[in-house]
């Protein structure tokens, strides 16, 4: 779903009208339902993509402060080896879809060099939707526990809302989540001045990326 399309249009208001008509403690699960439906307008098949990237973070930033709780030597091996395998996992999903396919080619022209010519393997793999914003973010989220910037969270869906928030899914920017975490707890109340000022930038980049661009 691009912020550009008729689609959009529909979704925000719903997404806004229900958050402030629900209480608190149910909007991060709103939130969070919002932000994968809005990706599965793309292709449901990304879910799973995004589902495992959170998990596999998520556990390893607990498995991170597990580690870094008990001290000692081997204590710091296991908490290298949880940040290590957490990282690999993360990126390896996004060198796959991502990249793969350009190292594959790349590895047979390097061959041709040498006199061996070879087809470049192409594997028919789709680029998920937002998969580098969402890796990184993630990705930051595990350093940030392991340099013990931030405390693991507890809430998994809280993660997974700040993982997939649907504003920053199409193209950023990539937020700490020192930053990000602490705003879903916070209590929002509808501002008739701050809801028209938002709607204002909203058409000012409508105009920049569909006029000016």
């Amino acid at each position: 779903m691009s912020f550009i399309s008729f689609g959009f249009l529909l979704f925000f208001p719903v997404v806004v009208f229900v958050y402030f008509l629900i209480p608190q403690r149910f909007r991060i699960y709103w939130l969070l339902a919002a932000s994968y439906f809005f990706l599965m307008r793309a292709n449901p098949k990304y879910l799973l993509l995004l589902a495992a990237d959170t998990a596999v973070t998520w556990a390893g930033g607990w498995a991170v402060a597990r580690a870094a709780r008990k001290g000692g030597p081997a204590a710091l091996r296991r908490k290298k080896a949880a940040a290590a395998l957490s990282l690999t996992v993360a990126f390896g999903i996004l060198f796959v879809f991502k990249y793969l396919n350009f190292f594959c080619g790349l590895f047979a022209r390097a061959l041709s060099f040498f006199g061996t010519s070879i087809a470049a393997a192409h594997f028919d793999l789709l680029l998920p939707i937002g998969i580098s914003f969402y890796t990184f973010q993630s990705v930051t989220y595990v350093v940030d526990v392991y340099r013990g910037d931030v405390k693991p969270e507890k809430n998994f869906c809280k993660y997974a809302l700040f993982v997939s928030f649907f504003p920053q899914l199409l193209s950023g920017p990539i937020e700490e989540a020192r930053n990000m975490l602490p705003q879903f707890d916070e209590v929002h109340r509808f501002d008739y001045d701050r809801a028209r000022h938002g709607l204002l930038l909203m058409l000012w980049g409508y105009f920049q990326k569909m006029v000016v661009a």
